[in-house]
């Protein structure tokens, strides 16, 4: 099912530079489709972001796919993933061959992800908590990805990284940010390059925006 449009979904983000193949390979096999509401099935492999409740949505497969690449991960690497959603990320990542920890701080959203991913077979282990603090009692983390927007780089993340490990993560205001690629050098030391023009729903927590203010 949907086996044209998966073929023509990774032509496109090939044309658009996604060269891992890793990561293209997962996209082509992860069904989508499977991670949407009803209504929007039709529209899977469209390379659109696409509302999946309660203000939500599941990223651009370009997004996911940009994102994933920039960690630059081996197989059975050791990623954290702030804001689980649909568990489309999550599920890409497991394809990859990695050993995903998810947080989800909407308890609709989390509980809805945790089944899905236990119904399909795909091994995450899922929280429903704060992610801006990260999830220390498994840290240190080969790779973060952040797959909502902030107005600063969490400190608890840079700290749950390990040396040479990376966090992705957009940080601007409310309506758009720039992907931010923070590379750990050792302990006290961090490199980080901006990528712009790319817009997230908010980040909320202890270490990203406050509830109240949105």
């Amino acid at each position: 099912m949907y086996k044209r449009e998966r073929e023509e979904l990774i032509n496109k983000l090939r044309e658009k530079g996604i060269y891992d193949p890793l990561v293209l390979k997962a996209i082509s096999e992860v069904e989508r489709h499977k991670f949407v509401p009803e209504p929007m099935k039709h529209h899977a492999y469209k390379d659109i972001a696409l509302p999946i409740g309660s203000g939500q949505t599941i990223s651009q497969p370009y997004t996911v796919a940009f994102m994933t690449q920039a960690l630059k991960l081996k197989p059975d690497s050791k990623v954290l993933e702030v804001g689980t959603g649909s568990g489309y990320q999550a599920a890409i990542l497991v394809r990859m061959g990695m050993r995903v920890y998810s947080i989800e701080r909407q308890f609709d959203i989390y509980s809805r992800a945790q089944k899905l991913l236990e119904k399909l077979g795909i091994r995450v282990h899922v929280k429903y908590g704060d992610g801006t603090i990260g999830w220390e009692e498994f840290a240190p983390f080969d790779g973060i990805i952040v797959t909502a927007g902030s107005p600063d780089v969490p400190k608890s993340l840079k700290k749950q990284l390990s040396i040479g490990g990376k966090l992705v993560i957009p940080v601007g205001d409310r309506s758009s940010q720039k992907l931010v690629i923070v590379t750990k050098i050792d302990e006290n030391n961090f490199e980080q390059e901006s990528i712009p023009e790319f817009s997230f729903v908010p980040l909320i927590g202890r270490e990203g925006w406050k509830e109240e203010y949105l």
